[in-house]
C-alpha cells in the first residue's frame, strides 16, 4: 500500500460510501435484493464500507499483510457482525464492497458451498470488479446481486412462501444495502 493509497483509507468515512451510491441508488439496490429474494429461500446482504479500520491498515504496516487479504478478512467479519449466517437454511450470501481498494468479497455461507464451486465465485468477481474499478459502484453491485441471484434460484428456488412487508423476508436480514 503506497503512501496515497493509505491516505484514502484514512480520509474517506461512511458519507463518503453513501454519497457514492445516493439515496436513488440505495432504493434501486434495496429493490433488487428484494425482487431475488421472492425467487429463492437464499438471503443477500449487502455491505458498503469506505476504508478499512486503523488496526487493519497497522497490521498492514507493521506485518505486510497484503491488502486483498485484509479485505476478505474485513468482509468474513462483517458477514458475522451482519448475521448472514443465522439464516434458516444457512444459505446466506455477503456482497462486500471496500471503496478505498476498489474491492468486492462474496461470502457465501455453508448451505451453499456444496453447490458451487469456488472457481464460479472468482468469475463473477472478476467480471462485477471491472464496473467498480471503473467507477459505477451501483452498476457492480447491481452485477452481483444478478449473479448471486443465479446461484440462489439454481440451488434453493424459492418454496413459494410469503415475504414479509417490511423490508424483511425469513431470514431477517435487511434488504436495504448496509452503509458503513
Amino acid at each position: 500500500m503506497g503512501f496515497l493509497q493509505l491516505l484514502r483509507h484514512l480520509w474517506l468515512d461512511d458519507g463518503d460510501a453513501r454519497r457514492a451510491l445516493g439515496a436513488g441508488a440505495l432504493e434501486r439496490l434495496t429493490e433488487r435484493v428484494r425482487d431475488s429474494e421472492r425467487h429463492h429461500s437464499g438471503e443477500i446482504c449487502i455491505c458498503v464500507e469506505a476504508s478499512l479500520p486503523l488496526r487493519y491498515l497497522w497490521r498492514h504496516l507493521r506485518h505486510r499483510e497484503a491488502t486483498a487479504r485484509l479485505s476478505r478478512e474485513r468482509a468474513l467479519e462483517r458477514f458475522g457482525e451482519q448475521r448472514v449466517w443465522d439464516t434458516e437454511y444457512n444459505n446466506g450470501v455477503l456482497i462486500y464492497v471496500l471503496l478505498a481498494e476498489h474491492r468486492i468479497e462474496i461470502v457465501a455461507d455453508r448451505g451453499i458451498v456444496p453447490h458451487t464451486d469456488s472457481a464460479r465465485w472468482q468469475d463473477m468477481l472478476r467480471d462485477i470488479s471491472a464496473c467498480l474499478g471503473s467507477g459505477r459502484l451501483e452498476d457492480g453491485l447491481a452485477h452481483a446481486i444478478d449473479a448471486v441471484d443465479r446461484v440462489l434460484r439454481q440451488c434453493f428456488p424459492s418454496d413459494g412462501g410469503p415475504s414479509q412487508a417490511d423490508g424483511r423476508d425469513g431470514g431477517g436480514l435487511p434488504d436495504r444495502p448496509v452503509i458503513l
